[in-house]
């Protein structure tokens, strides 16, 4: 489909001075009061549509943060004009439309191309570079469309050939299949955002890690249809790229196999749910919290704030401890030494009371305090206790029992001896 028929060109302007003193006419100001009301009505679609729906998404590509910042406001402005045109056209000469139909649909490409890239790639550096391209390029065209230059410079590209195999290709095949990939491109990952956002609404845990695995080959099947359909459309010959494809595939395999293999166990991993999102793992000394699952590989975060990415092979091939599988019940002890005349019996109670009454402390199985060793100062108490979860203040349940035990000993005159030593000195002869 060439690049003219779709943009329907208007017939150039050759008379500057007629062009310019139609705008001069007094009809141009009906133009110019329908195309307001085409704007305020507009507007009024988008809020109206906004508080119907209940959106309030900064992310969202049709609404934006604003009412005027998203697709749909340019979208149904565009409408509109086409529509107001046409009902000006019945009964006089269209002038200011000439401009605004292209102006529009500049505005239309340029709003699209960048809120999809805003929302796909919304960390990455490179996009605002990408999003300035994209309004020079419409721009550029909306003039080239209104002046009537644009089916000029189709022709003489159009005349640029070379050889490729048995097809000819030409420079206009050329910049009409870069458009139409681009046009794709930007289809298919707004298509692929909204399958995502839908994926991973309301998603935690392994229906998370299995959610994100759908969403990136949805993504990756939707990008590779949509370049091969672009291409088709604009009548390249894919089966002279089918050999080379092969070639040079078999050539990627020898050379990144350990690449492959990362993103295989990436899927493997997302497939199993041996370890998720939110897991507390050890792999390779280090021990943190999974915080993301990508194709190629995972980030574990340290409680220090350290994060570690791991290639998704050695997830697969190495010891991995998944500390998030355990009991998460956590058993803990506390030891104190008390002189020798002490009531044995007395001190057990007063140490099982202790444990006792912290309220993260099990009572099944119940606390025990044993007499644990005869030191050399005096007599070893140990109290055994199990906590019900292991992230859950172990230090201050700890720190809550020995000020419990310390205060109790006190209040019964129980002594905690000091260590001593035993200095002999001999006698001078």
């Amino acid at each position: 489909m060439a690049l003219t028929q779709a943009l329907h060109t208007p017939q150039p302007i050759d008379d500057f001075s007629a062009w310019l003193a139609a705008f001069l006419q007094p009809s141009v100001l009906i133009e110019l009061a329908a195309l307001a009301l085409c704007l305020l009505l507009a507007w009024a679609l988008v809020r109206g549509l906004r508080r119907a729906l209940g959106v309030d998404n900064q992310r969202s590509i049709w609404f934006g943060r604003r009412d005027v910042d998203g697709v749909l406001f340019p979208l149904l402005l565009l409408l509109l004009a086409l529509l107001a045109r046409t009902l000006l056209a019945t009964f006089m000469t269209v002038t200011l439309y000439r401009v605004a139909i292209p102006v529009l649909v500049s505005l239309l490409a340029i709003r699209v191309g960048v809120k999809v890239l805003q929302v796909v790639f919304s960390a990455s550096k490179w996009v605002k570079p990408l999003e300035q391209t994209i309004s020079w390029l419409a721009w550029l065209l909306m003039v080239l469309w209104v002046s009537g230059l644009l089916p000029v410079m189709l022709n003489e590209l159009d005349q640029i050939t070379w050889k490729m195999g048995a097809s000819t290709m030409s420079a206009r095949n050329v910049l009409e299949g870069a458009l139409m990939a681009g046009a794709v491109l930007i289809v298919t990952l707004w298509m692929s955002a909204g399958i995502e956002s839908r994926l991973l609404r309301d998603a935690t845990g392994s229906e998370l890690s299995l959610r994100m695995a759908i969403s990136n080959a949805t993504r990756a099947l939707l990008i590779f249809v949509g370049v091969i359909v672009a291409l088709s459309a604009v009548g390249i010959d894919l089966t002279a790229l089918s050999v080379l494809g092969g070639a040079v595939g078999v050539g990627i395999g020898l050379g990144l196999q350990k690449l492959a293999a990362n993103y295989v166990s990436g899927f493997v991993i997302l497939g199993e749910r041996s370890v998720r999102i939110g897991d507390s793992v050890r792999v390779d000394n280090f021990e943190g919290v999974i915080t993301h699952i990508n194709a190629r590989y995972t980030v574990i975060r340290s409680k220090a704030g350290r994060d570690s990415i791991v290639p998704n092979e050695m997830m697969i091939t190495s010891r991995v401890e998944n500390l998030s599988l355990f009991d998460k019940r956590l058993a803990q002890a506390t030891t104190v030494t008390v002189g020798f005349d002490s009531d044995v019996e007395q001190v057990r109670a007063l140490l099982l009371q202790a444990a006792v009454e912290q309220p993260l402390v099990l009572t099944d199985p119940a606390p025990l305090a044993n007499l644990s060793n005869f030191a050399a100062y005096g007599l070893e108490f140990t109290v055994d206790y199990f906590l019900a979860d292991a992230d859950v203040g172990q230090a201050a349940v700890k720190s809550a029992i020995n000020l419990a035990i310390l205060k109790a000993l006190r209040e019964h005159g129980i002594l905690i001896p000091y260590p001593q030593q035993v200095l002999h000195q001999p006698k001078a002869g």
